[in-house]
């Protein structure tokens, strides 16, 4: 039996998921406590952050597409605004989940990519990005016979 055989028969997973799990554990052992439900927490001012309008489309899209320069993420993530898109990216690099890279030439050349932090969020948005294109239609259908029920629309 192999290392990760004997891992995954003692933790139910494998080695790597194992590791990660430990440092998920060293996350909660090194900080304080954090509660999203609660009014005045840290972690909901970064869960609202991440939770706005473009913040997940951009992690997405650099996940799907891997590193990106601004014009070509504007175009990936249809609608967002310059200004806006400005403003998410530099918010996901202050948490350190987007790296910004400027290259010296003429004219500078500007690239964003995934830090780890952020691949790892990314990873997990992904599914709901997905499930959220396959029961789009549902959803839609939902709405229309409520608000045709409501009266509103």
């Amino acid at each position: 039996m192999t290392t990760e055989q004997a891992d995954r028969t003692r933790t139910g997973r494998p080695a790597e998921q194992d590791a990660q799990g430990a440092q998920e554990a060293r996350d909660v052992q090194d900080g304080p406590e954090y509660d999203v439900f609660a009014q005045l927490c840290p972690s909901r001012a970064v869960f609202a952050e991440l939770a706005d309008k473009w913040s997940m489309l951009i992690l997405m899209s650099l996940l799907g597409c891997g590193p990106q320069r601004f014009s070509e993420l504007q175009r990936g993530v249809g609608g967002v605004s310059r200004k806006m898109l400005t403003q998410s990216l530099r918010n996901l690099e202050r948490s350190g989940l987007v790296l910004r890279t400027v290259f010296p030439e003429t004219p500078p050349r500007v690239v964003y990519d995934l830090l780890p932090l952020g691949r790892e969020l990314a990873e997990l948005l992904a599914p709901v990005g997905r499930w959220t294109e396959h029961r789009a239609r549902r959803m839609v259908a939902a709405r229309e016979e409520f608000d045709a029920a409501h009266g509103e629309g």
